[in-house]
Parts: structure tokens; C-alpha cells; sequence
């Protein structure tokens, strides 16, 4: 069964600004109220596409806590922890780590892995398995260090394939790149440098690429939450409706624009637990 972490969205708010999307003016008091309510419809969404939900508690005074996809990079039940650029988060390590021990505790994964010190790596937003090609794609520029790339491929075993970042307003992987069943990719080309993006469209053959436009970008509809035909993300343009529609997906649009606000939506709220490098499992989890 898939299984997500998600975080209780009991303290969220915008309070401080990491990058360009975060407005701290836009949060009023009805913000939190809706922001409980597209998580419970994201959680919901999830379990309906036949997932399930664990669950970390708020933290008062560490609002993105909510969007725990930063919280490590998870494979074959390893994990390896975070460790966060801004000092606004990172007072969210030592709560992950607790919460990963007690999964660990659990059998829900196996083992728990630290960075060197001095590398910065912000989880699964900058290191994206591709179950269909076996590998990392893994993003380093405004928040990750050039140096996890390597440390990821030793903790996990597992190929993988860097990415520069080449905007703050796309300032993890997730924003701007989502791997998608079938081998197709979504992905907001002026995210990258030219470099990378040579590499993607050197891996990725056309017929497989969906190009989002500035505006489906800006949408957060690339930050998207995939199993098998199945996408969950933010309200869509009807311009991305209609190109992921035609490559066979169903859509689930959630309301999460009280997420947006802080720079966050589907994937950056959840975090893939279950995920497998053996390709058996990989098809059984996606049917």
C-alpha cells in the first residue's frame, strides 16, 4: 500500500520569507481554518487513490514542518535526514529524526542515515526517484549542495542524475519536475540551467516530456502527487488539464492555494514512504 508522512497543519502560518513565493501579508486569520481544510482534502485524496497517511504533530513555532518531502530521502527503507539551508527550518531536523525513529521502531522503514557535515540536501524535493528508469533525479542550486549528489548515490546504491537549479523561484526540484507513470515527465523548463536541461531531454524522449507553462508553473501544478494514472495536485489551469488528460491521467484538484502562499503544495505536503528500486514492487504499489 502507498504510504505518505504528512504533518498536522495545526501550526502552519507565513510568518517569514526563504523564497520568492512566501507572503507573510497575504495570511489572515481565516488562512489557517482553510489550510486545515486542503490538508484534510489532500489526506483524503490520498487514501482515496488507495494510500495511506502517517502522521506527524504540529510543532508550534516551525510552520513548514507541513511539508515534510523535506524531511529526508526515503528508498528501500532507508532514510537519510535533511539538513536544511535557512535557519527558519532547521528546527525541523531534530523533530524528523524523532518521528523517523519511531517509524523505524515500528518497521515502517529500517534505517536512518545522516549527511556528512557541511552538505545541505533538503530531501525528497531535491532527490526524485524515477520508478520507471531506476534512478535519482537529484537537484542541487538554491538549497541542496552539489555535494549530496554523491552522498545520495552512496547511501542509496542507486544511479543518479543532477540537475542544476537555476532560479530561486524554483528552488527545489519539486517545483519545477515530476516523473510520472509510463516514463512521462512534467516539467517547467526555464527552472534549469542549459546544462540540465540537455541532460533531461537527452534521457527523456520527447513523446515523454509535458512542458508547463509559466503559468501552469506558477500554479504549483508540477509539485503533483502521481500513483499510476492517478494525479492529486493544486488547481490546474485548463491548459495542464488538458495535456495530462490526453496522455491518459486522472486528475484530483485540491484547493491548496493557503500552501502556495508559503511556496508548497501536493508533494512538498507529503512524503512517499513505501517507495522500492525493485521494479516488481514498484508496478504492484502503482496498480
Amino acid at each position: 500500500m502507498p504510504t505518505f508522512l504528512m504533518t498536522d497543519p495545526d501550526c502552519f502560518d507565513v510568518c517569514y520569507q526563504i523564497n520568492p513565493w512566501m507572503r507573510p501579508g497575504a495570511w489572515s486569520a481565516a488562512s489557517l481554518p482553510a489550510a486545515k481544510a486542503a490538508s484534510a482534502a489532500l489526506k483524503g485524496a490520498l487514501k482515496a487513490a488507495g494510500g495511506r497517511v502517517e502522521t506527524v504533530e504540529a510543532v508550534r513555532g516551525l510552520p513548514d514542518l507541513v511539508f515534510p518531502a523535506n524531511a529526508a530521502v526515503v528508498l528501500d527503507g532507508q532514510v537519510l535526514l535533511a539538513r536544511f539551508r535557512h535557519p527558519e527550518r532547521q528546527g525541523e531536523e531534530a523533530v524528523f529524526r524523532t518521528a523517523f525513529a519511531g517509524l523505524q521502531r515500528r518497521g515502517i522503514v529500517s534505517g536512518v542515515h545522516d549527511l556528512p557535515e557541511g552538505v545541505f540536501q533538503e530531501g525528497a524535493g531535491d532527490a526524485i526517484w524515477d520508478a520507471d528508469r531506476s534512478f535519482f533525479w537529484v537537484g542541487h542550486g538554491p538549497r541542496s549542495s552539489r555535494a549530496s549528489v554523491g552522498v545520495i548515490e552512496r547511501t542509496f546504491g542507486r544511479q543518479v542524475v543532477p540537475l542544476e537549479l537555476a532560479s530561486e523561484r524554483f528552488y527545489h526540484l519539486d517545483t519545477c519536475f515530476c516523473p510520472l507513470a509510463g516514463g512521462f515527465l512534467l516539467y517547467y523548463p526555464p527552472a534549469f540551467t542549459a546544462e540540465a536541461l540537455a541532460t533531461i531531454r537527452a534521457l527523456v524522449p520527447p513523446e515523454l516530456r509535458i512542458e508547463a507553462s509559466d503559468r501552469e508553473a506558477a500554479a504549483f501544478c508540477v509539485n503533483a502527487v502521481n500513483l499510476g494514472e492517478q494525479i492529486i495536485m493544486a488547481k490546474a489551469p485548463s491548459s495542464l488539464r488538458r495535456k495530462l488528460r490526453a496522455r491518459g491521467f486522472v486528475l484530483t484538484e485540491i484547493d491548496l492555494d493557503p500552501f502556495i502562499l508559503s511556496g508548497g503544495a501536493a508533494y512538498c505536503m507529503t512524503l512517499r514512504l513505501d517507495r522500492t528500486s525493485d521494479p516488481a514492487s514498484a508496478l504492484l504499489a502503482a496498480e
